[in-house]
Order: C-alpha cells, then structure tokens, then sequence
C-alpha cells in the first residue's frame, strides 16, 4: 500500500516509514499538519497514518477536511495514550482506526495489514441489495432510493458485512473479528460510534429504517417486515 505518514516528530516518522518499508508497503513522510494535507489530497494515498497533535494544523483539522472532500484513504490516528476522548472524536470525524502511543512496529504494522484487507470476505457479491438500499461493492459506491452516500472506508466496511447478509444479528465481538481483526477494551464503543455514524447516513429521512439495534444481541440490517 501507499502509506503517508504525518508525524512531526522525526525520529518516530522514521521508524514508522523504515518499518512499513520493510513490509512492502510504499511509505512517504510529511512533519506538518498544512503540508501533510495537502500531500494526502494531491497524493491520493492508501492510508494516511495521522498523528493529532501537529504543528500548523492539528490532526481533527487534517481529518475533517479528508473526510469534507471525499478523500478515499483510510485514516490511522496516533494517540496519546490514555485520551479516550481523542479516539471517539477521531473515529466520529471518520478515521478508521487509532493507535495508542506509545506503541510497538509489529502493532502498528498488523494494524495497517489490517486495514489494507478491508475485513471484508473477498467473495461477497459485486451488487448488494436491501430494500432500497444498494452497494457496488466493486466501486465501493451506495445509494439509498437513488441517493448517493458518502461513506469512510470504514463504514462501507461495517455496512458490507451487515449487508451480506440481511436479517442476521452480528454481535460487537464478532463486527470486532471481522472489521478490526482484534478485540479489547475499546471495541465496543468503537462499534456503537461507527453503527451510529451508519445509520445517520443511511437512515436519516428514510421509511423505513433498516439498520436496527437489538438490546443485549447486536446489530442488524433488513427491510421492513
């Protein structure tokens, strides 16, 4: 994958980039927030592994702004540890997944392989169909009613493993297993912020809803009976 890597601190975005190269990915580095985002518009990267405290421009601004022009890369945030305020607020303004600092190269490298496979199952049909509801997933492009829908790579994710298959429940360990490839203490307020992120997109001024909570079991998606 082509991973950009905005870290003002030299000596870490120096690792990150020797180790990712290490792996077969193609890294490139940026030490600013201004320059950072203007790499990852102009570059077009696979992922872009975003620390929040930068100079110039700050990591929620840079993600805001990814997000606000429908940037495709995923984003992988660094955090502080102990800042869970910092991952809910990433994972609200559309990252994909977050990363406590400190952290160790094989981690972060299992979490950047663990992206690039998308979690979803590589043999789920081209066109997925609830409803009203539809995914390409070849173009990763979905409509509701006609309506186009912006989604982060994330959320087309979590939105595709509900959609192959409608009608079942998938509890948060399993979304975990198969989204995030791991399970920890976070999960499941990861799960409930990207579920909610989902159904504002989808649901929000639409008869019937189709994405539905059941209390103590999961999550589903089916039409209405």
């Amino acid at each position: 994958m082509r991973v950009l890597v905005i870290e003002d601190e030299p000596q870490l975005s120096q690792h990150i980039t020797k180790a990712l190269r290490r792996h077969n990915h193609e890294p490139s580095a940026r030490f600013d927030g201004p320059e950072g985002l203007q790499a990852a518009l102009r570059e077009s990267p696979d992922l872009v592994v975003l620390d929040l405290n930068l100079p110039g421009l700050d990591g929620f601004a840079i993600l805001n702004q990814l997000r606000e022009a429908q940037c495709p890369a995923r984003v992988l945030i660094l955090t502080a540890r102990g800042q869970v305020g910092d991952r809910v607020k990433g994972l609200k303004a559309g990252a994909d997944d977050y990363l406590s600092k400190p952290f160790s190269m094989d981690e972060l490298i299992a979490r950047v392989e663990a992206i690039g496979r998308r979690g979803a199952t590589p043999t789920a049909a081209d066109l997925l169909k609830v409803a009203d509801l539809q995914m390409d997933v070849q173009h990763r492009h979905v409509t509701r009613a006609g309506r186009n829908i912006a989604l982060s790579p994330r959320e087309f994710d979590v939105l595709q493993v509900l959609m192959q298959e409608p009608g079942r429940i998938f509890s948060r360990t399993e979304l975990c297993e198969r989204i995030w490839h791991r399970n920890h203490e976070y999960d499941t307020r990861t799960v409930e912020i990207f579920i909610t992120r989902l159904r504002k997109k989808v649901d929000t001024g639409e008869v019937p809803p189709l994405i539905h909570t059941l209390r103590f079991a999961g999550y589903t998606i089916r039409p209405a009976s």
